[in-house]
């Protein structure tokens, strides 16, 4: 999640320019770039625990260890530092319950971003292993409950712990026990956002089957393949769901402003701190009728922090996030992007990705939505299964990362081998919670504390373990 934000920006005078914000992200082909984000828990490796702040040990030892020894500049929050940035446009944030994010630089390629990968996972590796602390990729942490999740001393999420009980009762559990995979990509149009924008709503689901990664609550079996994607269905109904109105027509910057402006406001960043704003009205505040703040009308960064505070499983920006992923092995961080680049960076993949999703009714989108983090690939859908469906993407995928043709360094592969695991999982129907599943049901008799062992990230002279 973002760190804080630099400068205030210009101030609105009018909402058009709420519009033109999102419009400037519009970019040539040529200038499209893929941004790769992931969470992972750290834990400490003698008792399993979840990282404090400020213990031994803990998220600022670990923030400070990597900028001294390597190229990151701290951004402090009340003296505590809370993010870390490079030159190159990436960023290390915090989750509310620690889960350490990488949100990676704006790259050309997919080999860039696994290499991206590598080089981030061994740095932290480099710092965290003199100071007992493993890093792991699940979508829901396995074993500790909420209360025994320590949180970060970050502002902003006093602010939407204070919130999210009363519009769900799930909210806390995304804040403070979940982990995702998440890739950003660019569109050329509003018409290209559009199409983009649906076939990425429309085949989230698929994507949540294909990386399922949190089957377990509490140290025992949850009953599902995916309960972090579960838990966004109770965490908040004004800023979650299948979106209806984005496969409508009429649908474009100007209605995805609309759509914005009716989610309710968590706070304002004023002068080095977050102003509680939860519950307002965005246009009560174009209007300079803010409770929080009488009088005082937005800047374009106060319209830039309300929009991430939107959370639909694909979200529109200056780019189009998809949000569908649990965290998962290192493989997996580079399976995502992989797998939506092939589907949306090239134009006949797009397209058939379109014909697949187009007819589907509302009632569909809704029961995939709903049904997919229990059954995962097995669920039923029209004359097959999510299964067929996701061989059906994966097909999508695999002739656009074909036709982009882009080899690796040696000249030897291109992009299509980071998704050779994904077509595993459809041909054998065993996602990564299965198989996390049937390991602690044979091997290791039901007790979840060996998973912190065999799927934490460990590196090797550069290849991954794990």
């Amino acid at each position: 999640m973002s760190a804080p934000p630099q400068g205030q920006g210009e101030p609105i005078e009018d909402r058009r320019q709420l519009v033109e914000y999102l419009e400037a992200g519009c970019k040539p082909k040529q200038d499209w770039r893929i941004g790769t984000e992931h969470e992972k828990f750290g834990f400490h490796k003698d008792t399993l625990r979840p990282l404090a702040y400020d213990e031994p040990g803990g998220i600022r030892d670990l923030l400070e260890g990597l900028a001294v020894s390597f190229d990151w500049t701290p951004v402090e929050e009340d003296g505590n530092v809370i993010a870390l940035r490079s030159a190159d446009g990436s960023s290390i944030t915090l989750e509310p319950g620690g889960q350490f994010e990488l949100s990676g630089a704006p790259l050309e390629h997919i080999h860039h971003t696994c290499s991206e990968v590598h080089t981030h996972l061994d740095q932290v590796r480099q710092v965290a292993d003199p100071l007992g602390v493993g890093m792991i990729g699940l979508g829901f942490q396995p074993k500790w409950r909420r209360d025994e999740i320590p949180w970060m001393p970050k502002g902003r999420y006093r602010i939407m712990g204070s919130y999210m009980p009363k519009v769900g009762s799930l909210g806390l559990d995304m804040m403070l026990r979940t982990c995702t995979i998440q890739v950003n990509l660019d569109f050329s149009s509003e018409a290209d956002m559009v199409k983009k924008f649906r076939v990425g709503l429309a085949m989230q689901p698929l994507a949540t089957a294909l990386f399922a990664n949190s089957p377990f609550t509490d140290g025992r079996a949850n009953g599902y393949q995916s309960y972090r994607s579960h838990i966004w269905t109770d965490t908040d109904p004004d800023r979650t769901g299948v979106l209806p109105f984005v496969f409508e027509d009429g649908m474009g910057f100007e209605r995805y402003v609309d759509h914005v402006l009716d989610v309710p406001m968590y706070f304002v960043y004023r002068d080095g701190r977050y102003v509680d704003a939860s519950g307002q009205s965005f246009r009560d505040f174009l209007d300079g009728r803010l409770p929080a703040l009488p009088g005082e009308k937005p800047t374009i960064n106060d319209w830039a922090d309300h929009i991430t505070t939107l959370f639909p499983e694909a979200r529109l920006k200056r780019y189009i996030e998809m949000r569908g992923a649990d965290g998962g092995p290192w493989r997996n961080l580079c399976a995502l992007p992989a797998l939506w680049v092939g589907i949306l960076y090239h134009q006949h993949s797009l397209d058939m990705a379109y014909n697949l999703i187009k007819d589907w009714t509302l009632e569909e989108h809704q029961m995939l939505r709903r049904e997919v983090p229990r059954t995962g690939l097995a669920t039923p859908f029209r004359e097959g299964t999510v299964g067929d469906m996701a061989a059906c993407m994966l097909s999508c995928a695999e002739a656009g990362l074909e036709a982009r043709n882009r080899p690796d360094w040696d000249g030897q592969t291109d992009e299509r081998r980071y998704i050779q695991g994904l077509w595993q999982i459809v041909k054998t129907g065993i996602s990564p919670a299965q198989e996390m599943l049937d390991r602690v049901e044979t091997e290791w008799g039901g007790n979840v504390d060996p998973i912190f062992n065999a799927y934490s990230y460990r590196t090797n002279r550069g290849e991954m373990k794990a």
